[in-house]
């Protein structure tokens, strides 16, 4: 079986071996591939693994040795699973791999709006505690602690929920929305509305996935309904948001501040409005990206091609 990789270099870029991947069939990576490419490096392919390399109708039709897809992620919205459906090609993903860095990173940020720990390390070297009349000082006018605050999570999945773990160790009351309400945790939480969520929390943390539906979840409508001491960190998917409403509200100080690790184009383009906003933490797209996370997420691709060579596919989406 030939096994081509569209897209390595995030996954592996010199730290993570992919010599489980390369004992499993006659192996090529390649660290990105362009739109205009991907036919030519897949079209001998039987295996392809992509992250964010899409495979459409179309580049399917043209690619007839292909039999299996492993995405390099847990979201799948890059590859036309209708279309490789209709061609008997299971599609896998790896669900699991992420949970722990995504939730620890939304709680970086936080922790940062709230203590601004690195901030007031460099006013101190700086001299601006020297200077000081007080034996302290500090420049965060959001300076506060998490206990008795309301976390608000949408998307109670493995992620939303390892968020509301953390959030519960931080004794923080905790609102969940999820389409299938059925989640059971070992921490107290309450199921609310999106607009209840929107309008009552401290922090907002998106947790759901990309669809048709929740495009432009956060609008300008969705940010008016926020306190303005408010929070928003969106981990998930950048197109949840839209981008110039959340500046907009950002920049007249409708909303506190605003953490976003994803955007709706990426990497990010110099006219995305977010890099206009203040009180924004912007990050590139790397929570998933720790390196224990990155060395699960290759075990796990191992195991979705063994297990498709072996005639039974796991995590098929």
């Amino acid at each position: 079986m030939k096994i081509t990789v569209l897209d390595g270099q995030t996954l592996n870029p010199g730290d993570n071996p992919w010599t489980s991947i390369e004992a499993l069939g006659e192996f090529t990576v390649y660290e990105r591939t362009p739109n205009d490419q991907i036919i030519a490096r897949a079209k001998d392919a039987d295996i392809i693994l992509t992250n964010k390399v899409p495979l459409n109708a179309e580049t399917l039709a043209q690619l007839p040795k292909l039999k299996f897809v492993s995405v390099l992620a847990t979201g799948y919205n890059m590859i036309d699973v209708a279309a490789c459906t209709a061609r008997g090609i299971p599609v896998s993903n790896v669900p699991v791999y992420s949970t722990d860095a995504v939730a620890e990173f939304v709680f970086a940020l936080i922790l940062d709006f709230a203590k601004r720990p690195a901030l007031h390390s460099q006013l101190a070297i700086s001299g601006a505690w020297e200077k000081s009349k007080n034996f302290c000082f500090w420049q965060n006018p959001h300076f506060r602690e998490l206990a008795g605050k309301t976390m608000g999570i949408i998307g109670f999945g493995r992620i939303g929920q390892r968020v509301g773990e953390l959030a519960a160790a931080f004794k923080m009351n905790i609102l969940a929305q999820s389409r299938s309400r059925s989640a059971e945790t070992a921490f107290p939480f309450r199921w609310a509305t999106i607009d209840e969520i929107l309008e009552t929390s401290d922090f907002v943390s998106l947790h759901c996935p990309l669809t048709p539906e929740n495009q432009g979840l956060i609008s300008a409508a969705s940010l008016a309904k926020m306190k303005p001491s408010a929070f928003l960190v969106n981990t998930a998917r950048g197109s949840l948001i839209d981008e110039q409403a959340l500046t907009d509200a950002l920049n007249t100080d409708r909303i506190a501040g605003a953490a976003c690790d994803v955007v709706s184009a990426e990497p990010i383009v110099s006219t995305n409005p977010l890099l206009t906003a203040k009180n924004l933490t912007l990050t590139p797209h790397i929570a998933w990206a720790a390196s224990e996370a990155r060395q699960r997420l290759m075990a796990i691709t191992a195991e979705n091609i063994a297990a498709f060579l072996a005639g039974k596919p796991i995590h098929t989406v």
